[in-house]
């Protein structure tokens, strides 16, 4: 059977979405093969450009490598190059470096800044529409607080640290909040008064955040007003020269940095393809997102590049719900009709918009019916993004995406106001990591030595220790009481010696709840008992004498690798939460102390990288990382497709 060519152009949020949904639906048709070509060997979080652009976060941790999302894929190809044409008749799209043919097209080219002609935007503004975008504001800005910190002339100083963002919609107001975030790092690095730093949003409309709820909307100009944004609307700007705008009604505003979001249309890439094209130069498609007039030849549109009048006169949004659902109708239906089912049209559905100002305020309404701001909508806009990383299925990208969110942020910018950072100094915790090793070994060393001589290794696994006698777990007295019954004993007096071996205490003795030893005091058990649940569970995987000596003995060798490992800082998270789990258990169990309940605390603070300072996993980590992640998502590239 002849291979079946789909092609998908376009690496944004519709391209990825049409390209792992036809991968995961054809991946057992071995005639299909699927080849996404995108200018860039990354997949860019669009969503999150402000906070690159505003200095949160480095760059990287919005850049997302193609080949790490698709490495498992085996029916895609990955091409980094540019389209410059397509043949619609012989079906075949042309790049720089070559030509592709095609059964199915899917053109998934995004869209790019719309100034809709006003003079000197393209010269002496900043748009924030691609990581390129994201980079030059963020190098741009930083220049110019550098310079007006030396700049003698008031006026000229004053319009320096003046910075404008022209459009209330979501890009703009996210970047206008990460300005006010960043704002105090700028003045205490160049050594400013914050108070020099003039923020600006400039919107031609009377209110901002059109797609908001009115309430939402007012909410958020409240918080900006609060933190000395000035509001400049029914403003639209006729001008930008390199020092100033000027508005319609002939006012000035002395600046050097215009950062423009006020508005988007298809990339004018597309422009030379020969489809349709309508408003904002994007593609027209009917309801199966097929290119108007050429429905035969299999070619579909998607993402922002899309027009489709979901309504009369309203064509599908152009943010990310749409974009990905744009991708998966257009992808559902090649799917169709490589297996010979019915096409399905498009519906859009929108679950919601959030929109943050700055790291930790924002403002989200979902489903048009839940209304949320402040804390609770940050938090919210971080399981959207999260759940995106479950849609794409790359947990490699959810786990980085939380690293530069939570963990790898300076100056308290993330919605925890920094006390989950981890920049701060881990040697402090150096020495709990070595004396926290050193107790697991001493303890696990007794388990060995049990009545014996520390110093004389013949005395050790002899009497009281781990390896001699019968199992200390309260679920396998009763193995040993059948032993007893048949040699005369009575089940009660095993029991009573169990349970005096396994506290090491008189049973008549009280117990007393602490979380420190107090001296002469007998310590009380977390449980008295282990629940009957888990006793149950216990004696299932232990279902006799011999198994729970197995495990008895292994779990002292496991308590000493913990120890070693611990003291040498190697996996050191790992072991952490191997020692969680354990204790955990022995609470279950009924065999350990309420004044031991410090383990696990304390496992939770190692788990800070603590390893990584006079610790192997300085070393090691790293490498394992860069190794396993070479054999798993293969080497990134800086281009793919080439021989």
């Amino acid at each position: 059977m002849a291979t079946k060519n789909i092609v998908v152009v376009g690496a944004g949020y519709a391209g990825v979405a049409a390209t792992k949904f036809l991968a995961k639906k054809l991946k057992k048709d071995h005639d299909v093969q699927i080849t996404l070509i995108d200018r860039h060997s990354y997949h860019t979080m669009m969503t999150e450009l402000h906070e690159v652009a505003g200095g949160r976060v480095e760059p990287e941790a919005i850049q997302y490598d193609l080949q790490r999302l698709f490495c498992r894929k085996k029916n895609v190809q990955l091409v980094t190059d540019t389209v410059t044409s397509i043949d619609k008749e012989k079906k075949v799209v042309t790049t720089k470096q070559g030509s592709y043919a095609f059964d199915y097209l899917i053109l998934g080219m995004g869209g790019e800044p719309n100034d809709f002609g006003t003079p000197g935007v393209k010269d002496h503004g900043f748009t924030l529409w691609s990581f390129e975008d994201s980079i030059r504001i963020r190098e741009h800005i930083l220049k110019t607080v550098a310079k007006a910190a030396i700049e003698p002339d008031a006026q000229v100083r004053r319009a320096m640290l003046t910075f404008v963002v022209c459009g209330s919609g979501f890009t703009g107001i996210e970047m206008i909040g990460e300005l006010i975030d960043w704002k105090d790092r700028l003045a205490k690095d160049y050594k400013l008064d914050p108070s020099e730093i003039s923020l600006k949003v400039v919107e031609a409309m009377p209110t901002i955040l059109n797609m908001l709820d009115r309430n939402d909307a007012a909410k958020a100009e409240r918080y900006l007003k609060a933190k000395n944004v000035d509001l400049v609307l029914n403003a639209p700007i006729v001008e930008v020269t390199k020092d100033h705008i000027i508005l319609k009604d002939g006012s000035t505003i002395p600046t050097h940095t215009l950062i423009w979001t006020a508005g988007v249309k298809g990339t004018t890439d597309a422009a030379d393809f020969g489809l349709e094209a309508s408003r904002g130069n994007r593609l027209v498609a009917n309801e199966f997102m097929e290119a108007k007039g050429y429905e035969d030849k299999n070619i579909y549109i998607i993402g922002d590049l899309v027009f489709y009048e979901e309504f009369p006169n309203t064509p599908t949004p152009q943010i990310v719900q749409a974009a990905e659902q744009t991708g998966h109708t257009a992808a559902a239906n090649i799917v169709a009709d490589i297996k010979g089912g019915e096409k399905h049209p498009f519906k859009g559905n929108y679950q919601g918009f959030m929109v943050s100002i700055g790291a930790k305020w924002g403002v989200a309404n979902l489903f048009n019916k839940i209304h949320l701001s402040g804390f609770l909508a940050i938090i919210m806009k971080h399981i959207v993004n999260l759940k995106y990383f479950f849609d794409i299925r790359s947990g490699y990208y959810m786990f980085q995406y939380m690293m530069h969110e939570f963990f790898h942020i300076k100056d308290d910018r993330n919605v925890t106001h920094g006390h989950s950072s981890r920049y701060g100094n881990v040697l402090w915790s150096v020495p709990l990591r070595v004396f926290y090793g050193l107790v697991w070994f001493i303890e696990a060393s007794k388990k060995i030595v049990g009545n014996g001589e520390w110093l004389k290794p013949g005395t050790w696994f002899g009497e009281g220790s781990w390896f001699t006698g019968n199992s200390v777990f309260p679920w396998t007295w009763d193995y040993q009481a059948v032993t007893d019954a048949a040699s005369g004993a009575s089940a009660a007096e095993a029991t009573t010696a169990a349970s005096g071996a396994a506290t090491g205490e008189a049973v008549e003795a009280v117990a007393h709840f602490g979380l420190s030893y107090a001296y002469g005091e007998n310590p009380m058990a977390v449980l008295d008992k282990a629940p009957d649940w888990f006793s149950s569970i216990m004696k299932v995987m232990m279902p006799n004498m011999d198994v729970a000596m197995f495990f008895q003995k292994m779990m002292v060798f496991v308590e000493i690798g913990i120890a070693l490992a611990l003291m040498a800082g190697l996996f050191t998270w790992l072991m952490s939460a191997t020692t969680i789990a354990l204790v955990v258990t022995f609470c279950l169990s009924g065999m350990f102390f309420w004044v031991n309940i410090w383990f696990i605390p304390v496992a939770f603070a190692l788990m800070n990288g603590s390893g990584r300072a006079v610790g192997l996993d300085r070393w090691v980590v790293p490498w394992l990382q860069k190794t396993l992640g070479n054999w798993w998502y293969g080497k990134p590239k800086s281009m793919y497709g080439q021989k």
